[in-house]
């Protein structure tokens, strides 16, 4: 049976998207286990990983850090094998080569691009930006589907700024337009949260189980 590899590093809506995921491994006949681990062998073996993200880009990429062995394992996994990882809110910001939050911290640099802090030219818009808002899709992407304007939950004040726009794979509005989803080869990302994202959501999370990039 596959194994997805939900990487706990004490940062994220956890226990949302491991119930998000063993709900999507149900719809698809529970095919796929879901480990939930800061394990780095587990990481190392896993045949697709997920990496959450809450909070901030210094300090969740400090937590990832302090793990012995676990961004070794990630990048073993993903960049060395070609597993399939998707990365949610700041564990999408981390596939960046650097966060430009509370100065400079470099990132997993899978990724180049920098994240950045949310700008709007309207002041009448809030940040963080939060709630639920309708993506738009700039290329083909097996993991967003085939809806015209699919509508997900953010909750951020940061995004990431890929410096190749070809792997942005669609965008969102709130004052500025900013990306929404990345995809390099096998290695996904997405600012919303697939896990609040109620039944649009938990298709977004099938996909993922059953990608082969």
């Amino acid at each position: 049976m596959p194994t997805t590899a939900l990487i706990d590093y004490g940062s994220g809506n956890l226990r949302s998207a491991e119930k998000a995921l063993r709900k999507a491994a149900q719809t698809l006949g529970g095919g796929h286990e879901i480990v939930t681990t800061s394990d780095a062998d587990v990481v190392a073996a896993a045949d697709r990983i997920v990496l959450p993200g809450v909070g901030a880009f210094a300090a969740c990429m400090g937590a990832l850090r302090q793990r012995g062995g676990l961004i070794e394992a990630m990048n073993a996994a993903v960049m060395g094998r070609g597993a399939p990882f998707l990365g949610v809110c700041v564990g999408m910001q981390l596939l960046a080569a650097r966060g430009l939050e509370f100065g400079e911290t470099a990132g997993l640099g899978w990724i180049d691009g920098d994240v950045k802090r949310l700008e709007p030219t309207n002041t009448a818009v809030k940040v963080p930006h939060m709630g639920w808002n309708d993506i738009r899709l700039e290329a083909p992407s097996k993991l967003l589907g085939d809806a015209a304007a699919p509508q997900y939950y953010f909750t951020h004040s940061f995004a990431f700024h890929p410096a190749d726009q070809a792997t942005v794979t669609a965008s969102v509005e709130n004052g500025e337009r900013f990306t929404a989803a990345v995809e390099r080869n096998n290695i996904a990302g997405v600012q919303f949260h697939p896990e609040k994202s109620q039944a649009e959501g938990l298709a977004f999370m099938g996909r993922f189980l059953e990608w082969r990039p």
